[in-house]
């Protein structure tokens, strides 16, 4: 594959607990671990926001395309990714990931059948694909 686009983010300080910056500085920020996970939560997003905010950035724009390639126009559509982490019960962390998509402009069957082709196209899904389960779902 030729990278059309690279982009490159820098972690440093404690991990969950440190700071991330994007080489051109428009991402600059602390991380927090969630409370639930035994940090102290509060404003600073996790790095499992950010993967949740990147795929459902990264979906909506397959939906579109995909819809665009099939000429069904799209109105008020909205992509909401839930990311979980967890044990995977071998020492280490795993994520899961839940896809919800609002598609109210097209009947149940045609929005299914979006989200499927869309989760083909998606190089997130790409991705993820395999290693971590996804769930797609209509809202």
């Amino acid at each position: 594959m030729e990278a059309v686009y690279t982009a490159s983010a820098t972690a440093t300080g404690d991990g969950r607990n440190g700071h991330v910056r994007s080489s051109d500085g428009v991402l600059d920020f602390d991380l927090a671990v969630p409370k639930e996970m035994g940090g102290p939560g509060g404003a600073q997003p996790n790095p499992e926001e950010l993967f949740a905010a990147g795929y459902a950035a990264c979906f909506h724009g397959a939906l579109k395309a995909v819809a665009r390639s099939k000429k069904i126009t799209l109105t008020d559509t909205a992509i909401t990714v839930d990311v979980g982490i967890g044990p995977n019960g071998q020492g280490g962390f795993q994520l899961q990931a839940t896809i919800e998509a609002e598609i109210p402009s097209v009947d149940p069957a045609t929005a299914q059948e979006l989200i499927e082709a869309a989760h083909q196209v998606c190089p997130y899904s790409n991705a993820t694909r395999g290693n971590i389960e996804v769930n797609l779902s209509l809202a």
